[in-house]
């Protein structure tokens, strides 16, 4: 008698057609949750990956230019391209134009001071924002404002840096500048404060755009935060007596501090990576430092944009470019671990995204 076919088991057996083995592989592996388990482990590698080219990418490109400049180029104010049609010189195993120097030194101060004068404004009002949109204005209203406060966020920066060259910086120059040139007191120190207020474009005009910028984020992020908080406590400490603002100062705020801190922490990689609004307002002062807070200036990113398409055309040009990228990477990464950090040793937690250090 002849042996029978074998039958095909639903469960996988060795009688089962290979696609079908497969399919039932698959369908396991989901019930079980593998396959977006490793899914998500590799749409967490991405990051790192990305993170760790451009990183990589940046200090091999930037090599001949740190061979170049050595430490000068931290502490040097000379950015020059040097003579494009002289003859080239040879030096450290480089060629590269007679005359060419690289300083980045205002450059990397300017990012840092008008990241600080972006922060120092945009923070309080952003925080105040938040708590009047979510405890003081109607619903309905406090949505409508929300909706603005979002749109604000997407605004493309060219617009803004457009509406600050336009208009913002000459109204900044006419009515605002000379109320602080005039009126900060003849004290040591103060100095910075006084002096020509230009005709718009500068150090503190640079710094209020970024403000303009980093306030929607700031604003939106906290008051999605403050909306976390629980009623009950708010309730019970105006019941004890407390004031709004104490309510506010003692209760909300504290209760979402770590994620206000990272917030700011957000607002702050926009202010120092920001760069065609800020080329399109700081002036023209590529190589030195501001004589006083209206003075024109430059950062990091708005010399990369001003100046690229000079650079194209000289490799070792290109290469200084690299590591000005780089440094400026190295400054956003560091402000981003000394906030965990910070956020670590005041609330025994990290910030709310990943494990932390």
């Amino acid at each position: 008698m002849a042996a029978s076919a074998p039958i095909a088991r639903p469960d996988g057996g060795a009688g089962t057609p290979p696609l079908r083995r497969l399919g039932a592989r698959l369908r396991g592996s989901l019930r079980d949750g593998n396959v977006i388990r490793w899914l998500g482990r590799g749409g967490a590698v991405v990051p790192v990956l990305m993170l760790g080219f451009v990183l990589v990418t940046l200090i091999v490109q930037a090599i001949p230019a740190i061979r170049f400049s050595g430490l000068r180029f931290f502490s040097g104010t000379t950015w020059n391209f040097g003579s494009q049609y002289g003859k080239a010189v040879h030096s450290d195993g480089l060629t590269h134009n007679p005359g060419e120097q690289f300083g980045a030194l205002p450059e990397i101060l300017g990012t840092l001071v008008t990241s600080a004068i972006a922060l120092v404004i945009a923070v309080p009002v952003s925080i105040g924002a938040a708590l009047v949109i979510v405890e003081q204005l109607p619903r309905k209203l406090a949505s409508g404002v929300g909706i603005f406060l979002e749109l604000l966020a997407g605004i493309p920066s060219v617009i803004v840096g457009l509406w600050g060259a336009l208009t913002f910086g000459p109204f900044i120059a006419r009515h605002i500048a000379p109320l602080i040139a005039d009126n900060v007191p003849d004290w040591p120190g103060l100095g910075f404060f006084r002096g020509d207020t230009g005709n718009g474009q500068g150090l503190l005009t640079s710094g209020l755009v970024l403000a303009v910028m980093v306030i929607p984020i700031i604003a939106a992020t906290s008051r999605d935060l403050i909306r976390g908080v629980p009623l009950l406590p708010r309730e019970g400490a105006v019941a004890l007596g407390m004031s709004e603002f104490e309510c506010a100062r003692r209760v909300t705020l504290p209760w979402v501090g770590t994620g206000i801190i990272g917030a700011i922490v957000l607002g702050l990689g926009r202010a120092l990576g920001e760069t065609i609004a800020v080329a399109m307002v700081c002036g023209v002062a590529l190589g030195s430092l501001p004589t006083n807070l209206y003075a024109a200036m430059s950062t990091i990113a708005s010399n990369i944009v001003q100046n690229l398409d000079t650079a194209i055309t000289d490799p070792l040009d290109i290469r200084a470019f690299a590591e000005l990228g780089l440094m400026l990477m190295v400054i956003t990464l560091t402000t981003n671990v000394i906030a965990r950090l910070l956020v670590r040793r005041v609330s025994g937690t990290a910030l709310p995204v990943g494990r932390g250090l």
